[in-house]
């Protein structure tokens, strides 16, 4: 009997490369996004120079709080905790790879 697949979902694009949506995601979490939102890919608040300002759990903390009636977010399961592994954050906040 095969086993189910677990872990990190791979694509194929259409020339039939592989892509693994996970890393590029993980990779590219802390570049700023595209447009004038000042927000990096985690949601984050970003300042002069990039530098976060605000967290995204700081920002989701204060809106529950002032909204009560909304429903909280669903916890991070598992293989999602297992991906930020690899990540640290240093004395300015900034996620930076361990090693």
């Amino acid at each position: 009997m095969p086993m189910k697949q677990t872990g990190r979902k791979l694509h194929k694009s259409a020339n039939g490369k592989v892509v693994d949506m996970d890393l590029l995601r993980q990779k590219n979490e802390l570049t700023p996004a595209v447009g004038n939102a000042r927000v990096n890919a985690r949601g984050d608040e970003l300042g002069a120079g990039g530098q976060i300002v605000r967290k995204r759990e700081d920002i989701m903390n204060e809106y529950y709080a002032s909204n009560p009636g909304v429903k909280e977010e669903t916890p991070v399961n598992q293989e999602e905790k297992d991906l930020t592994d690899d990540w640290i954050e240093d004395d300015n906040g900034n996620f930076i790879q361990k090693g």
